[in-house]
């Protein structure tokens, strides 16, 4: 067994389909299949089932897919940080962040660690907390956000913030003016909300069911953008970060009765390879909210 079967049986897995496999490995469909068939003849197993016009793991090949995802990992962290010893800084940090902190926590922080080191690349991903969660362990992220709570044991977390989420309403709206609200109240309302996966989506559907209460979802998406539209124009309703009615003059944030506090964490791979890069974008973040004597990592 090789690395580079290891390499080519992850490329079919991913791809469930040999043709694209070969592409991204940049060697001929013969080659690749040949290199699987011997990887299978010298395991004693078949690695890879045809269903429809795709390929998918065998059970055998669900066995060798944990091994071989980890062994290809641990060679690539390696080689990342031979690479850095001689000087050569892998220079990108790759962040995954939902739409709420992406858009109102981070940018003035990526900003100025942009300004502090000029030659690091920031990419960042939106996407929901437990997408993050799985593109973390997958090594398709560097750092990320996260809800700090039933985190793998694969994680590595630090405190990021704790925020509260409120119920978002139209200025016009009845319950704008409520000191409070409830969730029998806030449920009496049509819904825009993120899909299933994404944090504040996944805190409403935890609140219908500890409550008894059904949501009407009449909009779903998620773009942060079309959300406050929607709610501004009276719309619908939806539950928030307390940080964006903060920095939005088009809608009110109302705490719920009893009140509802999230923590967030930023999170990475515990048996991952840290570049000088992902250290530096970590450090900075918490020297950044130790500065302003917000609740940091």
């Amino acid at each position: 067994m090789t690395l580079k079967q290891l390499q080519h049986f992850l490329a079919v897995q991913r791809h469930a389909s040999f043709t694209l496999a070969a592409r991204e490995q940049s060697i001929a469909q013969p080659a690749l299949s040949i290199s699987i068939k011997n990887l299978e003849r010298q395991l004693g197993v078949k690695l890879f089932l045809r269903h429809d016009r795709n390929v998918i793991l065998s059970d055998e090949g669900k066995v060798l897919f944990s091994y071989a995802a980890n062994i290809v990992q641990q060679l690539e962290d390696a080689q990342l940080a031979m690479s850095e010893l001689k000087g050569l800084v892998k220079g990108e940090v790759r962040l995954g962040t939902p739409s709420m902190m992406g858009s109102y926590f981070f940018p003035d922080i990526i900003m100025a660690f942009k300004q502090r080191y000029p030659k690091l690349k920031l990419t960042v991903v939106d996407a929901g907390t437990q997408s993050i969660r799985e593109m973390l362990l997958s090594a398709e992220l560097d750092v990320g956000v996260i809800l700090n709570q039933n985190v793998p044991p694969a994680l590595e977390t630090q405190l990021l913030l704790s925020s509260q989420m409120v119920a978002v309403f139209s200025p016009q709206h009845p319950l704008a003016k409520q000191a409070l609200v409830n969730f029998e109240q806030f449920f009496e309302n049509d819904l825009v909300m993120f899909k299933p996966g994404y944090f504040h989506r996944d805190f409403i559907d935890a609140a219908c069911e500890a409550h008894n209460l059904s949501a009407r979802f009449a909009f779903e998406t998620n773009l942060l953008t079309m959300i406050l539209k929607i709610v501004g124009q009276n719309f619908a309703t939806t539950a928030l970060l307390e940080i964006v009615t903060q920095n939005e003059d088009s809608v009110v944030g109302v705490p719920f009765n009893p009140a509802v506090h999230l923590d967030l964490a930023l999170a990475w791979r515990k048996e991952g390879y840290l570049s000088i890069a992902e250290r530096c974008f970590i450090d900075f973040v918490n020297e950044y909210m130790n500065s302003r004597g917000d609740t940091s990592l």
